[in-house]
This record gives structure tokens, C-alpha cells and sequence, in this order.
């Protein structure tokens, strides 16, 4: 009888353990992350308020250029957006964000998000005037809530 109770107790630790890992890694498969923004921020097409948001690649990577933003808890989907892939050298062990000024009175636009330890990320897609105005102006990059130099961020 004590035999059987120990391949019981067995069986629930290795389930377990298959459990933990794969909720673990649940969200590396579409870079599943929550990020978020102390002020008003501008993807393509709108302004996101501040807030947490929650960031993934779309679908089941069969298109992984497509990233949607959806609202901490998942019940809202903003924006379903088109990116392109932006390289580093250099990974990082937190999200990583990069934003353009656009001048006094207009919220920072979203250009980069790589997720933690990856070295390809993406970069949003906004219309030809805009993107030329964002290649023109001051970014800033920041690694989880820390803002890093230009020279740190010249991994990218």
C-alpha cells in the first residue's frame, strides 16, 4: 500500500513539474508581454492612453511580422499591427522599447519592441511621412523601465 502512495506522490510531482514548465514558457511562443506606459503613447494609426498593455505576436507564428496589443487583462484588442524585423547585436534580459520624440504636445511613437534575450525583434510600419519624421527624430530606448545611452542601445 505505502508503494502505491509513493508512485502516486511521484506521478503529481512530475505532472507538476510538466505543468510549471510549460506555463513557464506559455508565453515565449508568441513573446507574450506586459509593458507599460507612464504616458500617452502613438502606434500606427492611434494613441494608446497610458497604461499596461500586453503585447504578442498574432496567431500561431505563421505570420510573425503582425503584433497585437491588447489591454492588461486581455479583454480589449487595440491594434493589430504590421512590423517589420529589426536586428541587434546584443540581447537583453528585459523588454525592450525604443521611442521617438515628436515634439512638444505629441505623445512618443512606438518603433521597436524586442522581447527579453531575443536578438530579432520588431518594428512598426507607419505611413512614409511619418516613418521618414520618426527616422529623423531623438529615440529613446529603454530596457524594462530603465533608459538606456545611445551607446548601450547601439546593440540594436
Amino acid at each position: 500500500m505505502k508503494i502505491n502512495k509513493l508512485y502516486i506522490a511521484l506521478g503529481l510531482m512530475i505532472a507538476f513539474v510538466l505543468f510549471y514548465d510549460f506555463a513557464a514558457h506559455a508565453g515565449e511562443s508568441n513573446e507574450s508581454t506586459k509593458v507599460t506606459f507612464s504616458a500617452p503613447i502613438q502606434i500606427p494609426g492611434q494613441v494608446l492612453p497610458a497604461g499596461t498593455y500586453l503585447f504578442q505576436q498574432a496567431g500561431d507564428n505563421s505570420d510573425l511580422n503582425l503584433v497585437q496589443i491588447f489591454n492588461a487583462d486581455r479583454s480589449v484588442l487595440y491594434a493589430t499591427l504590421e512590423t517589420v524585423s529589426a536586428d541587434r547585436i546584443e540581447a537583453t534580459g528585459g523588454t525592450t522599447i525604443t521611442l521617438a520624440e515628436q515634439g512638444e504636445g505629441n505623445p512618443d511613437a512606438l518603433v521597436k519592441w524586442f522581447y527579453p534575450d531575443h536578438t530579432i525583434g520588431h518594428e512598426f510600419v507607419y505611413p512614409k511621412q511619418q516613418k521618414q519624421e520618426i527616422a529623423h527624430a531623438r529615440q529613446k530606448t529603454f530596457v524594462g523601465n530603465h533608459l538606456v545611452s545611445s551607446g548601450d542601445a547601439a546593440g540594436e
